[in-house]
């Protein structure tokens, strides 16, 4: 099975109609592309095959023309039967009509046995899976992935000679645009590169954040996948100096020579810990730093029902997230999405987690997980071995300077340049985490602005006295977390103190 995550869609259906499989259920959104496949595969079989296609509004069409009184099923199934001639016999959205029709399921059932050997093939074409189970042994089921590189640089080429008159000679960002088309239907594709195209006269990098923008507002209407834009660098993130260096290392692997020369690609980085320490932070980081489009899988969208099945829900979007990559997935507070573990497995929790564990055992497409959680022990051991996660990374409460880090961070983010003594500033917030540091910052900002005076040394310790950090309010919970990533996770600092000391400095694998 894993072989056959490489080979591409014509070869699919050249080995299922080479195969003698009577009927083949095509699942795809697009069936101008599907068509074109399936007609020049048609045409280049020794055999003479004829090419007709079908809709339930005008009945079966072939090069010559419309064939009358075959509009409906039933009677599009009999003109197969009956017809002379050896082919491809096309129907669009069929699935639709065999819900709980027992002769039409019968008839299509009849169809299976009485067009073997006989070089007619029929084609179910539809972007929906709905397979009856009276038929599930007898259809051959193909599902067409969405353009790849090969198909994508094509019409990158074509459309860049229409407007620019030349191709795009950067490697470096022939392939990054090649990478943010990835996700798009092919006539997705067309449009967006019009689009972003139109008017101009050479590509500048602000086109590539318009081709992100076009895919941020086409993947949330469709899946539970969020497209989250890039806005942070990894000088945003204040300390955290050993999950620095993990990343540095790892940033340059998502590249194609990195690819052929076959290095190891990372798998997935797991970082729990301390609510409010800069998990999600770190991973919008990573985006930006590996030059990788970044998803968040919204767990409770695939529990809500509005994608159909939990199940179903949660793996078309690891199958979308496969078929745009290179690209980091991300599955935030996961202990929460995946709750109910420790049941007997019949809840959809239970199986989600089970699929998701044998997906990243067993994952070949570069597909980077980047997970987040502040209450790890609620999942199983099995969860953080080896194979399934690169690394677990436990982010405490910052230590002294990183706390300076922060409050300089958040300070030059809003252009504040005055003189602050920051070592007074990080010993008044002892066990603050990043969010409250920013906290901070904020309405401090906000009482200068109510005084009509410039932010001071004052404001935020005035802030600080009347802030009770979250490590005062849950502390028992904090020294549990702390105690079970004791040995089990590696520091996100390199010398982490207060509540995180305990942690051992082990070396950067």
């Amino acid at each position: 099975m894993r072989a056959a995550m490489n080979v591409s869609p014509i070869d699919k259906i050249k080995g299922a109609v080479f195969g003698n499989y009577p009927i083949i259920y095509l699942l795809s959104w697009e069936e101008d592309r599907v068509e074109r496949m399936l007609f020049n595969i048609c045409k280049s079989l020794p055999e003479n095959r004829k090419y007709f296609n079908w809709t339930f509004t005008q009945g079966f069409r072939s090069v010559e023309g419309f064939i009358q009184n075959t509009q409906e099923p039933m009677k599009a199934l009999e003109f197969v039967l009956r017809s002379p001639s050896p082919g491809f016999y096309v129907l669009k959205d069929f699935h639709r009509h065999l819900a709980d029709n027992l002769l039409l399921i019968r008839r299509l059932r009849d169809c299976y046995y009485m067009l073997k050997g006989q070089n007619k093939t029929i084609f179910l074409l539809g972007p929906v899976l709905n397979i009856p189970i009276e038929l599930k042994k007898e259809i051959y089921l193909i599902e067409i992935g969405l353009p790849g590189e090969d198909e994508i640089r094509p019409i990158l080429e074509d459309t860049s000679r229409k407007f620019f008159k030349t191709t795009i000679q950067d490697r470096a960002l022939l392939n990054s645009i090649v990478n943010g088309l990835k996700g798009f239907t092919y006539n997705e594709i067309q449009h967006v590169l019009n689009k972003v195209f139109y008017g101009n006269s050479q590509f500048t990098l602000g086109m590539l954040d318009q081709i992100l923008l076009q895919k941020e507002q086409i993947t949330h209407r469709e899946s539970p996948l969020e497209f989250i834009y890039p806005r942070y660098s990894i000088d945003d993130i204040g300390g955290y100096d050993n999950l620095k260096q993990w990343l540095k290392m790892r940033a340059n692997l998502f590249t194609p020579e990195a690819r052929d020369s076959g290095v190891p690609i990372p798998k997935g980085l797991l970082m729990m810990g301390i609510s409010g320490c800069g998990k999600s932070l770190a991973v919008k980081v990573i985006s930006t730093l590996w030059n990788l489009p970044l998803f968040r899988l919204d767990m409770g969208a695939v529990f809500s029902g509005q994608y159909g099945s939990p199940e179903m829900a949660f793996s078309q979007a690891l199958r979308d997230v496969e078929s745009i990559a290179p690209v980091i997935l991300w599955i935030d507070e996961i202990e929460a999405g995946m709750t109910g573990v420790k049941d007997s497995g019949s809840s959809p929790a239970s199986r989600i987690l089970a699929a998701f564990l044998t997906w990243m055992q067993e994952k070949e497409s570069m597909v980077f997980v980047a997970a987040t959680a502040n209450r790890i022990d609620l999942l199983p051991a099995e969860f953080i071995r080896k194979g399934r996660f690169d690394q677990v990374f436990f982010f405490g409460l910052p230590n002294e300077r990183e706390r300076v880090q922060i409050f300089k961070v958040h300070l030059q983010k809003r252009n504040i340049t005055a003189d602050f003594d920051f070592d007074v500033l990080a010993k008044a917030t002892e066990g603050w985490n990043g969010a409250e540091i920013e906290s901070c910052v904020a309405s401090a900002i906000i009482e200068a602005h109510h005084e009509k005076q410039p932010l001071s040394q004052a404001h935020l310790l005035k802030v600080i006295s009347h802030t009770i950090p979250l490590s005062q309010t849950m502390t028992e919970q904090i020294k549990q977390i702390k105690s079970w990533a004791h040995s089990r996770a590696l520091s996100a600092s390199p010398g982490a103190t207060g509540m995180t000391g305990m942690l051992p400095k082990a070396p950067i694998p």
